[in-house]
């Protein structure tokens, strides 16, 4: 599979997507801990259940 260069505009608009999730999950993690923790261990899961697939 070949990657394509994105043009710079939506390099740029991809970038600020991808900043304002990061930030949007960091105050969930402020607001709610508990459920990040729960959700950081779900992902963590999910991850090593993909690598034992492949």
């Amino acid at each position: 599979m070949k990657l394509q260069r994105l043009d710079p505009e939506r390099r740029r608009r991809r970038l600020q997507l991808l900043a304002e999730l990061s930030d949007a999950k960091a105050l969930r993690d402020r607001v709610a801990p508990r459920r990040a923790q729960v959700d950081r261990l779900r992902e963590l899961i999910a991850t090593r259940r993909r690598r034992e697939a492949v």
